[in-house]
């Protein structure tokens, strides 16, 4: 599936989003609580809280966060 290059950012972001939320939830959560038999349970709820997060975080940063950088890199 194909999608038009008018949506590469947003679909930037929500990949971006989904991939970093996962990593960190799935770290964070083994750090705080280790591994055990309830360590997935504990790891969808705290994802269920940071993916959407993550992504509105992604999509209020982005744009400034581009415009920065576009002025500092030549």
């Amino acid at each position: 599936m194909m999608f038009s290059k008018k949506y590469f950012d947003l679909i930037f972001i929500l990949i971006m989003g989904f991939g970093m939320s996962l990593l960190m939830t799935l770290i964070i959560t083994y750090i705080n609580t280790g591994m055990d038999e309830d360590y997935i349970t504990r790891f969808l709820k705290a994802w269920m809280i940071s993916l959407p997060i993550a992504i509105i975080a992604a999509l209020i940063l982005g744009p400034p966060i581009k415009k920065f950088v576009d002025k500092i890199t030549k």
